[in-house]
């Protein structure tokens, strides 16, 4: 498009490469002044600080219903261009990044460019005079608008006391700071010790969290009533800093209807940058699951159909199953089957996946009456430091990554894990024989575990592929590596991130998979490529646990900054941003029917998120400490979760999941309603004797293998 187009020859011209920009220039037949004129257009259009474009096109982000750009100066009003106008005085530097053929506008904050913003200032005696002001107004104001506007207090305390510190007032900031820090939200507490250590105008330049709160607008979502009250407060008033605060720096969403509750608005708050807008979780997700390929399952003697209460053996997925899918049509919530190229099965995928089915044929019911066992895997003496763990989907193998840069793979069968042959050996073997498989295999090289060497810091993360012949590990030192499992060596380092990798995941078919690390963004892989297919950036902190989709074709992320994202695989775009977590995100789970996620963070509280519609369905509380695993039962009846708390506890998701009200008003507004307790869905809670619990995983017949390392203290 024409806007992506200048963008792109304002950056040639910059770069001084005169030559491409008239090339580019006549291809798209745009004259010398075109450029020029276009310049306002370009600097204004940037969607915060999503790198690929999260506004679908031609929806300003200004919208009729109610949506206000807090940039325009005046009252609600479309957008001319097809994203939020942006105000000029902090109009960033331009970096064009090209991801997946598209090129994409960045917005690489200028330091000094974002802070100049702060330079209308008004009288600094004054500041507090206007906080307290606006407390007393909010306080004294009626119940059911009260909880809405406080709101404001935590975005305008920031903006208010880093105002004062960049105009050097800074008796007056420390003043500012200590007469209110106390009213914000117990969950912004983490935000405000960083944010009291800037005192000075020199640190604010080098800090990201400051960077990043005066470059992502804060969003706050309000009733029109409220806002209506708000504004003529604040006109009346003549409260002139404090409106230009907020039209400058927060992003109000507004909505016709009731306003919400404090229980409705604290389930929803709490991320680095305010909620979510409405319009960011209003694209289409096809979360159905892909057709399963058809061949035939011979039928051993001993599996006659009757043992199975649902009939036929059931088809299934390398990583989920879901038993009611008993129909082989096409789910109407699924995505075109050939949306993503996906790897074709290999003789050997379609062996396991009829061993699977003979597997599902026997699996377990689970449900509140039927409990899972749980069989506990603790690393004793793990004084290499066991930083992650993943168990096969088959449960033949456990790998561990540990602090000491090593990888181990145990096997957890009495068969023992070999190598292959040297070449040397297989030149002697007869190709043609029945058994070449096992021929082929040293038996010299037998042994329970085996050490894998080649990172140079912590590894953070593991993942076995769906065909068991591969490993993913990620690490400290800025690679991903994918290791064979026939050889047990490494066959490729994967260079993209600059910065610590926090996780890795194969995808559910193979051949992709996913790394999120320190430097914000999460990449996607295919094996045989040394480059990123994708690159998804938007997150505004360390990308910390990353999931495929059962479908392959969506990737969801949580992050430090306290959202979950839900990412697009085909096009890269975001299409879902959760909020509602208090503190860093550190587990995910999609349900096996792919329609609803589970994630996990450092607050103890799982969430529960209806994917199609975008909105929160619930809350999971009882954990006192970080929860590093969750995994839903492979028929999706229930859900187990791991915490640093040292217990696995188990949660009714049947029940969780039904009634949901997700008519279309709470679709639009937001007003969810959350039941008060949660503990008539908790059905148990196991507890170790000191072991954190790293990695949860469910077996084919529904066994809950759960493991962690010993601590003594």
């Amino acid at each position: 498009d024409r806007q992506t187009l200048v963008a792109v020859l304002q950056f040639l011209r910059r770069s001084n490469l005169r030559e491409s920009e008239e090339i580019l220039r006549r291809e798209a037949r745009l004259l010398g002044d075109d450029l020029g004129g276009n310049v306002a257009t370009v600097a204004t259009s940037s969607p915060g600080v999503a790198a690929v474009a999260a506004v679908p096109p031609g929806k300003g982000e200004a919208r009729g219903d109610g949506g206000v750009s807090p940039s325009s100066r005046q009252e609600p009003r479309e957008a001319a261009s097809p994203c939020a106008a942006r105000s000029l005085g902090s109009s960033p530097l331009w970096d064009s990044k090209i991801v997946g053929g598209a090129v994409v506008v960045e917005d690489q904050p200028d330091v000094s460019a974002v802070l100049s913003a702060y330079n209308q200032q008004g009288d600094p005696t004054l500041y507090e005079e206007y906080y307290s002001g606006l407390k007393h107004f909010i306080e004294c104001s009626l119940d059911c608008h009260r909880a809405e506007l406080s709101q404001l207090f935590y975005p305008l305390f920031v903006h208010m006391y880093l105002e004062l510190v960049y105009n050097q007032h800074e008796s007056e900031a420390k003043s500012f700071f200590e007469r209110f820090h106390g009213d914000q939200e117990c969950y912004y507490q983490d935000d405000l010790r960083v944010l009291s250590s800037l005192t000075k105008k020199e640190h604010m330049k080098g800090n990201e969290t400051m960077l990043d709160f005066r470059t992502s607008k804060f969003v706050l979502r309000i009733s029109r009533d409220s806002y209506q009250l708000l504004k003529r407060h604040l006109q009346e008033k003549q409260n002139n800093q404090i409106w230009n605060i907020v039209q400058e720096h927060l992003y109000i969403d507004i909505f016709d209807g009731m306003p919400r509750s404090k229980q409705q608005i604290d389930a929803m708050v709490g991320s680095l940058a305010g909620e979510a807008k409405r319009e960011a979780n209003k694209a289409k997700v096809f979360f159905g699951l892909l057709k399963e390929p058809e061949f035939d399952v011979p039928l051993d003697d001993e599996d006659e159909e009757g043992e199975n209460e649902e009939g036929k053996p059931k088809k299934k997925k390398p990583k989920k199953d879901n038993v009611g899918s008993k129909s082989k049509k096409q789910d109407p919530n699924a995505p075109p089957q050939n949306r993503i190229p996906l790897p074709e099965l290999k003789d050997s995928d379609k062996l396991d996946k009829v061993m699977n089915m003979k597997e599902a044929a026997r699996r377990v019911r689970l449900g509140p009456e039927c409990l899972p066992s749980i069989c506990f895997y603790t690393f004793l003496n793990a004084y290499q430091g066991l930083t992650a763990v993943d168990i096969t989907d088959d449960s033949s193998m456990i790998v561990g990554g540990f602090a000491d840069s090593t990888v181990r793979v145990w096997s957890v069968t009495p068969k023992k894990l070999r190598s292959v042959k040297t070449a040397a050996d297989l030149s002697l073997i007869d190709k043609e024989s029945d058994d070449v498989l096992e021929r082929i295999m040293d038996e010299k090289t037998a042994s329970e575990l085996k050490i894998l060497y080649g990172h140079s810091g912590p590894v953070y993360g593991t993942s076995f592929s769906p065909d068991r012949n591969y490993l993913l590990s990620c690490s400290e030192d800025g690679t991903v590596r994918l290791w064979s499992l026939q050889t047990f060596t490494c066959l490729v380092g994967y260079k993209g991130h600059n910065y610590p990798v926090w996780d890795t995941q194969f995808s559910p078919y193979g051949y992709y998979f996913v790394s999120g690390g320190h430097d914000r963004v999460a990449r996607l892989w295919a094996t045989d490529h040394y480059q990123p297919l994708r690159i998804f950036a938007g997150h505004l902190a360390d990308v910390t646990c990353t999931r495929f989709h059962p479908n392959s074709n969506y990737i969801a992320t949580g992050s430090a900054d306290r959202t979950i994202r839900l990412w697009d695989v085909l096009n890269g775009n975001c299409v879902r941003i959760f909020t509602g977590h208090k503190g860093p995100i550190h587990s995910l789970a999609f349900s096996p029917n792919g329609r609803f996620l589970a994630t996990g963070a450092t607050d103890g509280r799982v969430l529960l998120w209806d994917i199609g519609h975008g909105l929160m369905v619930g809350e999971l509380k009882g954990h006192t400490d970080t929860i590093y695993a969750l995994r839903f039962s492979r028929d999706g009846e229930i859900l187990a979760s791991g915490s640093m708390d040292n217990t696995v506890r188990l949660w009714d998701a049947v029940k969780a999941f039904e009634d949901l009200e997700t008519d279309d008003f709470t679709t639009a507004t937001g007003h969810i309603n959350l039941p008060e307790n949660s503990q008539d869905l908790l059905l148990g809670t196991y507890m170790t004797k000191s072991t954190p619990v790293v990695h949860l995983h469910f077996t084919r017949r529904n066994l809950l293998l759960a493991a962690g390392a010993y601590s003594s203290q």
